[in-house]
């Protein structure tokens, strides 16, 4: 299919669901957090576009994990082990950060359906599995680094995904605000003490759209500009956390540790270990590479930024350069007759 006809179906689909969702801001239309029912089962938009955003990212890790020279049976693996990391650990950064409300009724702990999920921890969650997985792995394909930086190239993606979900369940929304962009929440969705506001703020939108933008800058550092293995993890760290500290401060419905807001102090923590792990990338590049940040001579930059990796101790090979003509194996040289 050529390439401006993938582009004017882009932009079609892209104006119908902007039409779509001003009409949803302005109560035009009132949303069904039901996607569909299979018998006496029902399944919620939330985990329709989780399961989205989470098949798109897997099939982009794999595609870009396996031009790296990671193996697909690796990738799976370790995937599946931060899924049920993520889980884990979205449900228990939310809880520790609800405690009062658990402490007398631990049983509900186990009860997800009623929600209870934090993105932060899936986040941790899942960094937390990759790290296991290479660690105890045999024969495992990627290094620690390798695996987080894949992974964090395409998490946004699948966070800016997942977010339509809140937008299908009329949560995760902001102060009351009169913006033109503001969005009607029905009264039976509206947070204690603010149910004589109908407009508010769409954080769900906002973070969908950092997580977009978050997701090219990554996307970009990781194909075109990356140096060492870590960088793009760390420039996850900064980047998204700066969107998502500004985010939350609009939010109604934050969890708070103390008196800070649990997602500003994670993010706070988080641009820290990622700053120092972007300055300690830099300080490796100028000692191997020099004052002037140039490569030594027989050593150029890998184009695109893709490097296969090479096994420890093989020779590097040079390709044969002639001087124009006929390459040397297609020369008939004729032997002179003594």
């Amino acid at each position: 299919m050529k390439k401006w006809i993938v582009a004017i179906i882009a932009i079609v689909c892209l104006a119908l669901l902007a039409i779509f969702v001003k009409r949803v801001f302005d109560n035009t239309i009132q949303l069904n957090p039901v996607a569909f029912r299979m018998g006496s089962r029902s399944f919620r938009w939330y985990s329709v576009f989780i399961a989205l955003g989470t098949v798109l990212g897997y099939l982009f890790m794999s595609l870009f994990g396996v031009r790296q020279g990671m193996k697909v049976e690796h990738i799976a693996q370790a995937f599946i082990m931060a899924i049920i990391f993520g889980v884990l650990g979205a449900r228990l950064y939310y809880v520790f950060s609800r405690w009062d409300r658990y402490k007398d009724n631990p049983l509900e702990i186990f009860l997800t359906q009623r929600g209870g999920l934090a993105i932060y921890g899936a986040v941790l969650g899942g960094f937390l599995a990759i790290t296991l997985y290479t660690r105890f792995k045999k024969n495992c394909s990627f290094t620690l680094f390798q695996g987080t930086d894949l992974a964090a190239a395409f998490l946004p993606l699948s966070q800016a995904i997942g977010r339509w979900g809140n937008f299908f369940n009329y949560e995760a929304y902001g102060s009351p605000t009169d913006l033109p962009w503001k969005m009607f929440i029905p009264f039976t969705h509206r947070m204690p003490g603010y149910e004589r506001y109908e407009y508010f703020h769409p954080t769900f939108l906002y973070e969908s759209f950092w997580d977009v933008l978050t997701f090219f800058i990554l996307f970009f550092c990781y194909t075109k500009k990356r140096k060492h293995h870590g960088e793009v993890t760390a420039l996850y760290f900064v980047v998204y956390s700066l969107g998502r500290i500004f985010i939350e401060s609009l939010r109604l419905d934050s969890l708070y540790w103390g008196t800070w807001r649990a997602a500003q102090f994670t993010g706070v923590a988080l641009i820290a270990i990622g700053l120092i792990l972007l300055i300690i990338a830099a300080a490796l590049y100028f000692f191997k590479f020099g004052k002037k940040g140039t490569r030594p001579k027989g050593r150029p930059a890998p184009k695109g930024g893709l490097s296969l990796p090479q096994r420890p101790g093989a020779p590097r090979l040079r390709p044969h350069r002639h001087k124009g003509g006929l390459p040397p194996s297609s020369i008939k040289v004729k032997k002179k007759n003594l």
